[in-house]
């Protein structure tokens, strides 16, 4: 598998955990461990919205102390033992997209590891994170990709939430879009958010929750 490619954007900062193992590696976290990152859609409360203020670092925000890149190395590491474990074949790639890590596996057979729906890719994210996290000292906030499964889904919800904002501007009639997981919506509430004389809301509870786009009053 190739190198981990390591980008030099900068971001927040923090002291670091001592939770390697011997050999200078993260630890895998328990699969059963779940983490909190609680995030805000424009009218409620879903993951992967937070904005948080960054912080300096405290050798003055070095390229190579940036703590984005900390989380990708971090993060790279973990997924390279993981896809070991499960003898799969696949290549991390590394990135930073804003104020957040951006991880993708890519090549090989990768199906097992997006799971219906993106499902196992969302288990995924969370053990990367929590795996972060436990090094870190930092709650994480990366983006985890599996063969462009995310990539391809934002294409398709941009276009969709696109379509469903002119209908809803033109007969002035809200619409109730399909339950969608946390990233997905808020792919739509971005989109939504650059149309004028619409709006979006979220109702109802996972994994049930939905995004209802409605006109302005």
């Amino acid at each position: 598998m190739s190198a981990p490619q390591h980008p030099s954007d900068t971001a927040l900062s923090d002291p670091a955990l001592d939770t390697e193992d011997g050999d200078g590696e993260p630890a895998l976290p328990d699969a059963d461990l779940a983490s909190d990152d609680a995030v805000v859609e424009p009218v409620d409360d879903d993951t992967d919205e937070v904005d948080e203020a960054d912080e300096p670092d405290e050798d003055g925000g070095k390229s190579g102390d940036d703590p984005l890149v900390r989380e990708g190395d971090v993060a790279g590491d973990y997924l390279e033992r993981l896809l070991d474990i499960l003898d799969v074949d696949g290549d991390i790639d590394l990135d930073v997209e804003g104020d957040r890590a951006s991880v993708a596996i890519v090549g090989g057979r990768l199906n097992d590891l997006i799971g219906p729906g993106g499902a196992t890719l969302e288990a995924l994210q969370e053990l990367t994170r929590l795996a972060v996290a436990q090094s870190t000292g930092v709650r994480s906030r990366l983006m985890l990709d599996v063969g462009e499964f995310r990539a391809k889904r934002r294409a398709d919800l941009t276009a969709l939430a696109g379509e469903t904002a002119r209908r809803v501007g033109s007969s002035g009639q809200p619409e109730r879009l399909a339950p969608m997981n946390p990233f997905e919506r808020k792919v739509v509430h971005d989109v939504i958010a650059s149309v004028t004389g619409v709006h979006s809301e979220s109702e109802g509870e996972e994994p049930n929750r939905r995004v209802v786009v409605l006109p302005d009053k």
